[in-house]
C-alpha cells in the first residue's frame, strides 16, 4: 500500500476482543511503527494496542476523516462486525502492507 496521495483508516486492537483503537494516516508503515515504539499514541502504549485488525484505503483525506468521525460514533458491536467480515480471527494485516 503506498503512502502517496492515499490516506487510511486503521483500527487497532490489544488481542481478540480486546481494547479497540481508530485512527487515520496517510502512512499506515511509518504510523505502526510509532505506535509500537512507544512514540505514537498515549492510548496505544497504555493498552497494548498493536494488533492492526482492519485499514480502508481513501483518495482524499476528507473521506478519511469523516470515515473516522463515523467509527468513532458506532457502539462497539458494530466495530467488531465491521473487523470481523473480513478478519473473523483478528489476525494482525501489518503483513500484508
Amino acid at each position: 500500500m503506498s503512502s502517496t496521495g492515499t490516506y487510511y483508516v486503521y483500527i487497532l486492537a490489544s488481542r481478540h476482543h480486546g481494547t479497540l483503537y481508530i485512527g487515520i494516516t496517510n502512512n499506515i508503515g511509518a504510523r505502526l511503527e510509532l505506535h509500537r515504539s512507544g512514540r505514537g499514541s498515549r492510548f496505544v502504549q497504555k493498552y497494548k494496542v498493536f494488533r492492526l485488525v482492519h485499514v480502508e484505503e481513501f483518495s482524499t483525506a476528507q473521506e478519511a476523516i469523516a470515515r473516522e468521525k463515523q467509527l468513532k460514533f458506532w457502539k462497539r458491536d458494530l466495530k467488531i462486525k465491521l473487523i470481523e467480515a473480513e478478519n473473523p480471527d483478528w489476525n494482525d494485516r501489518s503483513d500484508l502492507l
